[in-house]
């Protein structure tokens, strides 16, 4: 008993230790600039880690605490039951032994004032009268007998009673010694219960700060394109010839940047998913591609609200009813198996945003798509037959993060304890086979291999994505530029934007002396197996210039003019 309490005071120290440690870990919501965003965003998920991992061992013992205490319960119910059993034979005992023993006084009472007291007369009658003698002492001694045997029973019911009581008595200190054990053991529990509440209250800000880092990231990134999103939602995705490599811009030379896919490429690609569905596979085929080894619980509690920032509370499922994230018309085109697999992606971002409908969600892009009515239709029936499906890790919903288009590579990402396997969302597994047969391209997507200029709600200052030679060759200086002094970084925005800070195409070639371009002939990318264009290849006018791949899309995503933008790591450079 006593290393009981030990071991369990240890534990709750343990926890308190690692609750102080962790808890004091702050992360901040947020960021002014895209690397300082990715920065918190990977500290945050560090502190998530590290928090899941330290909560697991403690919720596990909290588990083994409650089957203790049940077991416990479970005891003391077998000991109750056994004490009124014993009280119950005792009072029947007793009973008897009144019984008994009023037989016997009475017995008693009879034998001397009748037998030893009339009996004297009978007895000298007898022996006057010429009776048998040997009779009478025959009835007396019968009659003895008689008493005997009744002093015999009571004397054994007083025994047995005795050792019922004693069995009793001994069974309730039992009972008393395992509800101390269970109060002690409660005592300890408390404590451990409030610090892995706590830890998960922890957990949720930080996945919340996450995805605010997130969002933050992707407007800072898109301040140039509008604030564009990359999930599909209703609108018809855009079929801009301008964006197409065979544009012809009425120039040359010409130069384009083309994304594969657009940002963030975590979680599931909506197109790779119809492209999966049109290939024949599951909902559940399709989740477990985009999302690894997650558990989908098929059984969830679909009697939780979503509370809808500015629209209030719904059911889960009127909730996923009113989601608008993928075309319902997919359902008609081979890609009902997708709209399932979103309907079990929406649920469960939104039950790991809530954390289980204790906190609220926005209605837009943000979070994701909400409207008042059920969008109905194809999806409807999606959301109804996938009903109570939720994706759950560590036993929290899993923050299924969800895009249009990664361009054939997904990025892994880890929330709630568990890690999405990423990669090359093609028809082999890998790059051999990328482009040809990715997913995307498979479903048709016209966001697999775009260049971008034009914000998806306003009006684009340019009519094209395409720059000319002065301009291409300005953002190949600001590169080499930055490459030499990473401290010109501030000066390296555009040109046509007002910011006094900003130095123009001169100064940019001042600042690099005799290293600056005049022209470029040739343009080609090398792609990494971990789905990104690791570097940029260059012929110049002053030989080959090789730039990885993330320098050169941070300053041209900086640099070039409008609102012409690279959104993936996932890249390619096209001249003509």
């Amino acid at each position: 008993m006593k290393r009981l309490l030990i071991t369990g005071l240890l534990v709750a120290s343990c926890l308190l230790l690692v609750g102080n440690q962790v808890f004091a870990e702050e992360c901040s919501s947020s960021c002014n600039g895209i690397e300082e965003c990715q920065s918190k965003i990977d500290e945050c998920q560090k502190l998530l880690q590290m928090s899941v991992s330290a909560t697991k061992p403690h919720e596990e013992k909290i588990a083994e605490m409650e089957a203790n205490i049940a077991a416990i319960e479970a005891n003391v119910k077998s000991l109750s039951a056994q004490i009124d059993k014993k009280k119950t034979e005792i009072m029947k005992n007793e009973g008897k032994l009144v019984e008994r023993q009023t037989l016997l006084e009475s017995a008693v009472r009879e034998f001397y004032k009748k037998d030893y007291q009339s009996g004297v007369e009978y007895v000298l009658s007898t022996f006057f009268s010429g009776k048998n003698v040997g009779e009478t002492m025959q009835l007396l001694g019968y009659r003895q007998s008689l008493i005997n045997q009744q002093k015999t029973l009571i004397a054994g019911l007083v025994l047995e009673i005795t050792d019922l009581s004693e069995a009793k008595k001994k069974l309730e200190e039992t009972q008393g010694w395992l509800a101390a054990k269970k109060q002690n053991l409660e005592a300890t529990l408390a404590p451990i219960r409030q610090l892995v509440l706590g830890a998960k209250a922890y957990q949720s800000q930080l996945t919340q700060t996450v995805g605010t880092l997130s969002a933050r990231q992707q407007q800072l990134l898109a301040e140039k394109t509008g604030n564009f999103v990359t999930s599909v939602g209703e609108v018809p995705p855009a079929d801009d010839p301008a964006s197409r490599p065979d544009y012809n811009p009425g120039f040359s030379p010409a130069y384009a940047g083309f994304s594969f896919g657009a940002p963030h490429r975590k979680g599931m690609s909506q197109y790779g998913a119809l492209g999966r569905a049109k290939s024949g596979q599951s909902a559940e085929d399709i989740l477990h591609a985009y999302y690894g080894g997650v558990e989908i619980k098929k059984d969830y509690n679909t009697g939780i609200n979503i509370n809808v920032q500015g629209y209030g509370s719904f059911n889960l499922e009127d909730y996923a009813k009113r989601i608008y994230e993928m075309p319902g018309s997919w359902g008609d085109e081979g890609g009902m198996e997708a709209l399932k697999a979103q309907a079990v992606a929406a649920r469960s971002y939104a039950l790991a945003y809530t954390n289980n409908g204790s906190g609220s969600i926005c209605a837009t892009e943000s979070c994701q798509v909400f409207k008042p009515a059920e969008k109905g239709g194809k999806w409807n029936e999606a959301v109804e037959a996938t009903r109570g499906w939720v994706m759950v890790a560590s036993g929290q919903p899993f923050s299924a993060w969800y895009a249009a288009s990664s361009g054939g590579y997904n990025y892994a990402y880890s929330a709630q304890g568990h890690s999405t396997s990423g990669g090359w969302d093609t028809k082999c597994g890998n790059q051999s086979c990328w482009t040809g047969d990715a997913y995307e391209k498979i479903a048709g997507s016209p966001w697999f291999y775009k260049a971008w200029y034009r914000p998806r709600n306003g009006s684009a200052s340019r009519s094209h994505p395409w720059l000319n030679k002065e301009e291409f060759v300005d953002i190949v200086n600001a590169v080499l530029l930055y490459k030499k002094d990473g401290g010109a970084l501030s000066h390296l925005g555009q040109t046509d934007k007002s910011n006094p800070d900003t130095w123009s195409r001169d100064e940019v070639v001042r600042q690099l002396g005799g290293e600056a371009v005049g022209n470029v002939t040739g343009v080609s990318v090398s792609y990494s197996t971990g789905g990104y264009t690791s570097s940029v290849r260059l012929e110049t006018d002053r030989g080959g210039k090789d730039f990885s791949g993330g320098d050169f899309r941070q300053i041209f995503n900086l640099r070039a003019p409008g609102e012409i933008y690279i959104p993936s790591a996932l890249f390619n450079l096209e001249k003509k």
